[in-house]
């Protein structure tokens, strides 16, 4: 009895943190999404020197919806859209609801977390990532699905 009572506690236990565990690693998919993107931002920077001054698609990340080829990541997005010298590049994962509650992924309902970069004197940029989307981090992903270096 005292054997079955400490596998009863041992499963409460392990569960909720495997199950969480399960969350963080499906969301490394959009994780190297922006990594991506960040190279690609780094690139134009290094190549010109300054952010794009008409507006963030000229980057040429892709933006576009992804929810017919992932169960995952519903799009990425470049904030703010017109750019501005001296202010950070936001690029924002947006990814489905669905991938932590179990429901069914339904476009627009997401929550996100972004890389923020900015320029250095040097002409490098500098990365953080931050939980939720923009300067406000509105809508962020909750911190205990989030990879280890989005906590803070």
């Amino acid at each position: 009895m005292i054997v079955i009572a400490i596998v009863g506690i041992l499963a409460a236990i392990a569960l909720p943190a495997y199950q969480d565990y399960i969350v963080r690693s499906k969301v490394s998919e959009p994780l190297a999404a922006l990594a991506e993107a960040k190279t690609t931002v780094a690139e134009y920077v290094a190549a010109n020197g300054r952010f794009p001054t008409t507006d963030a698609t000229a980057f040429g990340i892709n933006t576009s919806n992804r929810i017919s080829t992932s169960d995952i990541t519903n799009e990425l997005d470049v904030l703010p859209s017109s750019l501005t010298a001296g202010e950070p590049v936001y690029i924002v994962a947006r990814v489905f609801t669905s991938v932590w509650d179990g429901g069914e992924k339904t476009d627009g309902e997401t929550l996100s977390f972004q890389l923020s970069g900015s320029t250095n004197a040097d002409g490098t940029m500098s990365w953080t990532c931050l939980p939720g989307e923009g300067n406000a981090k509105a809508d962020p992903i909750p911190t205990k699905y989030l990879p280890a270096n989005c906590r803070g």
